[in-house]
């Protein structure tokens, strides 16, 4: 699935989107360089699911929690290496009944699963002010559901 978002509203928007389809359990990989609009997301997903606080990359933290219904467990493994992720009792937060949004999971090689729901966020020119193209896809059978669930739902975009 592909979407062009024009605005960073736009990009609320879709995060609001994602939030009607995700639930327990659930992990989305958020891939794409600094700066597209991965937290700006982020903060779509969880403002739709009742957090009423502030959304902030988890850069320096590696892990943001929101609490929200379900929680919200963001990861930012941008400053790590694939082996630093096997000490972070990651799979603790990966099937505890939230939903675990990871940027950067390219690091994580075979410590995450196979199986999850990715966005590839790309700016075309490296125009930060410009619109960013979305690719969306799965991988796994309950991902390819709920991706076509999203098909049905988005608004914004082409």
């Amino acid at each position: 699935m592909h979407i062009t978002v024009n605005s960073e509203e736009d990009m609320l928007k879709l995060g609001r989107c994602l939030a009607a389809i995700l639930g327990e359990d659930d992990v989305v990989y958020l891939l794409g360089e600094l700066g597209v609009g991965k937290t700006v997301l982020v903060r779509g997903i969880a403002q739709a699911l009742g957090y009423k606080h502030r959304v902030t990359s988890p850069t320096f933290t590696i892990m943001n929690v929101y609490d929200s219904t379900p929680p919200i467990y963001h990861f930012d493994f941008y400053r790590l290496q694939s082996h630093d992720l096997a000490d972070l009792g990651l799979e603790d937060y990966l099937e505890c009944g939230g939903i675990s949004l990871i940027e950067w999971p390219q690091v994580g090689g075979k410590v995450l699963p196979r199986e999850a729901l990715n966005l590839e966020i790309t700016l075309p020119a490296d125009d930060y002010e410009g619109a960013r193209q979305v690719q969306i896809y799965a991988q796994g059978r309950k991902y390819q559901e709920k991706l076509e669930r999203l098909r049905q739902i988005v608004d914004i975009g082409d």
